[in-house]
């Protein structure tokens, strides 16, 4: 058979227009992942159990230390949440999480009746005495904001309700927010800080000294498996995980960070 010139110009034409079509159909990398939602902020966690006698089997998780921020870090977290209670007559700001003492070296006390150097039982100079951070002591708030930054992580502070003795008592109450607020006010112009309490009346008092960053509750809390010791397998929080995910949140908080991140992946782009 005799392949005239038209023919082979007409059979080229065609092989040219299936080839850009097939281009134009197939999605970059790039098309794909934007049309994937954004992945929400999230905000590491430290695990503290649910049920009686609590306060037994805590293994003092909660990051409110260089160790436990980095760990977090590691694990993929955009933030972190750190616990600020505060000492006697609230003369010290400092990174704890429990009522007492309990889970530092010494004698049980409560944290707003000692010291940070004074005394024989004083804070500074304990020492976390078991679970993964053992050998930890405890941080002033203006340590832990500035080692968070120097992480690049956005400081996710809860004022706890055990503060709100000191911080409401007309004796104490202009130094004890003078503790809690000045290191956020020296720090805001170069570090993201969000701030909030359980307790209503201080959130109220932070909504009106710290307006801007009085958004903490904003962040939505996405775990639905109650922590325990030893910790629960995370499998069991994929359908609140996926709920919370498709309502759009903006920021999460988990006790999971490693496993949430690796669940992310490929449901949203970061």
């Amino acid at each position: 058979m005799e392949i005239s010139h038209s023919m082979i110009r007409t059979t080229a034409t065609a092989v040219a227009l299936l080839t850009v079509g097939t281009l134009v159909t197939v999605p970059s990398a790039s098309a794909a992942t934007a049309a994937l939602p954004s992945c929400p902020l999230v905000f590491g966690h430290g695990g503290y159990p649910k049920n009686p006698n609590a306060w037994r089997k805590d293994r003092i998780r909660q990051p409110n230390h260089p160790r436990g921020v980095d760990d977090q870090k590691a694990w993929g977290v955009d933030g972190v949440e750190g616990d600020v209670q505060l000492t006697r007559n609230g003369t010290k700001a400092v990174m704890w999480h429990n009522t007492s003492t309990n889970g530092l070296t010494g004698p049980k006390k409560n944290i707003t009746d000692i010291w940070w150097t004074a005394g024989s039982t004083n804070l500074r100079d304990r020492r976390i005495s078991r679970g993964p951070y053992a050998g930890e002591r405890v941080y002033t708030l203006r340590q832990w904001l500035d080692h968070v930054r120097s992480r690049g992580l956005i400081a996710l502070l809860e004022i706890k309700p055990e503060t709100k003795r000191i911080l409401a008592d007309p004796a104490h109450s202009a130094a004890a927010w003078r503790e809690i607020s000045d290191p956020i006010k020296e720090r805001q112009g170069a570090q993201r800080i969000m701030v909030y309490s359980t307790d209503p009346w201080i959130q109220r008092q932070l909504a009106r000294r710290h307006p801007k960053l009085a958004r903490g509750s904003a962040v939505r809390w996405t775990d639905s498996v109650a922590w325990d010791e030893p910790p629960r397998s995370w499998r069991g929080n994929v359908p609140r995980w996926r709920a919370v995910l498709n309502q759009g949140a903006k920021s999460v908080m988990t006790n999971y960070p490693k496993e949430y991140r690796a669940w992310l992946s490929g449901k949203c782009a970061r």
